[in-house]
């Protein structure tokens, strides 16, 4: 069965509770976009009227995703797989420049990031390649070689935006469900030390600004005024905070601008400076109750192919939450990654709404169909 029949027990089983966390990071997202952009001028269209229209546009495709079954989704896997590289490719020819980095591709209109979305489409195509692949052995190396070409082309085309952020969630997100899946251990030290050995080679492929950021991490007040900005704003803003907060449009470090990009990476510090440790941690609690939301589906998913998606999808949160407030508190160095359903953003936003759109699926077919 291809869809779900409209009968009581699809609103008997659908997943409230996941759409409800959903919809309310959402909506605090909405709140804080406002905020970030209250002292701009309005001769532009706002930002927080913008993330609506993609929240409605992300909504939808989430419903349509869940009406469809998700193991008809996954035989499109390569396929899916092979437009995105495509699309990643377009950008070297097409591609919309911002801020120094090549990474959109324009239609009719609208602006998307290829690279967001291929971010969904490796977990599809990992779980796609294991469940096809199934061992009751932990995995060796050798067997892991056609997962890793899967991975390395994306990684290697982000990586040439230059999207420093996104590619290296990839690559975590890879590292995420081969440990999932299982590895065996001396396959695992050999890796870990070939990563190793490779980091220093991958330094030379960095860009000027990106190896600045990863050394000003250790020393932000080096360059207070150039590469250490970022950080230094942020940290003065988080714990401008305090413990209440400023209040809702009262942030200094916020509405005077001395925030940068705080619709998109900072978004985080703007909410602190705001709503202080208390809003603070109220907002990591309810991501906190998604991931673990996510797991439970994961752990009760009626086969291996759903099980692998739902902790994919899992892990992709996971890792985005603790980076993106690991890096605006000055305690992991700044990557460009944003804060799921929180950062200004059409491309994430969709990409996000499309894989809550899968975990509901996932959910729901335990009870719509038998096996």
């Amino acid at each position: 069965m291809i869809f779900l029949k409209f009968d009581r027990r699809i609103f008997q089983n659908f997943d409230w509770m996941l759409l409800m966390l959903v919809l309310s990071i959402c909506a605090i997202g909405i709140l804080n976009i406002y905020s970030a952009g209250y002292a701009i001028s309005e001769r532009q269209f706002p930002f927080y009227l913008k993330q609506i229209q993609w929240i409605a546009l992300g909504l939808i495709i989430m419903m349509v995703i869940f009406f469809i079954d998700y193991r008809l989704i996954i035989k499109g896997a390569y396929v899916i797989y092979g437009i995105f590289i495509a699309l990643l490719a377009l950008v070297y020819i097409y591609g919309y420049t911002m801020h120094g980095s090549q990474r959109w591709l324009a239609f009719g209109g609208f602006v998307f990031q290829p690279s967001e979305l291929m971010k969904l489409t490796i977990i599809i195509v990992l779980a796609r390649y294991f469940d096809d692949h199934k061992s009751n052995e932990p995995y060796k190396l050798k067997e892991l070689f056609v997962p890793f070409l899967i991975v390395i082309g994306p990684f290697l085309l982000i990586l040439k935006q230059p999207d420093l952020g996104t590619a290296l969630i990839i690559m975590i997100i890879f590292a995420s469900i081969i440990f999932f899946v299982g590895v065996n251990w001396k396959s695992f030290v050999i890796a870990l030390a070939g990563g190793l050995i490779l980091i220093p080679i991958g330094w030379l492929f960095l860009k000027d600004y990106q190896k600045e950021r990863l050394i000003t991490f250790f020393n932000p007040e080096n360059d207070p005024l150039g590469a250490g900005y970022h950080i230094i704003q942020s940290m003065i803003a988080v714990g401008s905070g305090g413990f209440f907060g400023k209040g809702f449009l009262n942030g200094s470090q916020t509405q005077l601008k001395f925030l940068p990009e705080q619709q998109t990476d900072f978004v985080f510090s703007v909410f602190a400076e705001e709503w202080g440790f208390i809003g603070g941690m109220v907002l990591i609690i309810m991501f906190i109750s998604l991931i673990l939301w996510g797991l439970k589906i994961a752990l009760h998913a009626r086969d291996l192919l759903g099980t692998i998606i739902a902790f994919g999808i899992t892990a992709l949160i996971s890792w985005e939450v603790i980076i993106n407030i690991g890096m605006v508190l000055g305690i992991l160095p700044v990557v460009g990654i944003p804060l799921p359903f929180l950062s200004y953003g059409g491309s994430a936003m969709v990409s996000l709404m499309t894989a809550m759109g899968l975990l509901m699926n996932i959910n729901v077919r335990k009870f719509i169909l038998q096996r």
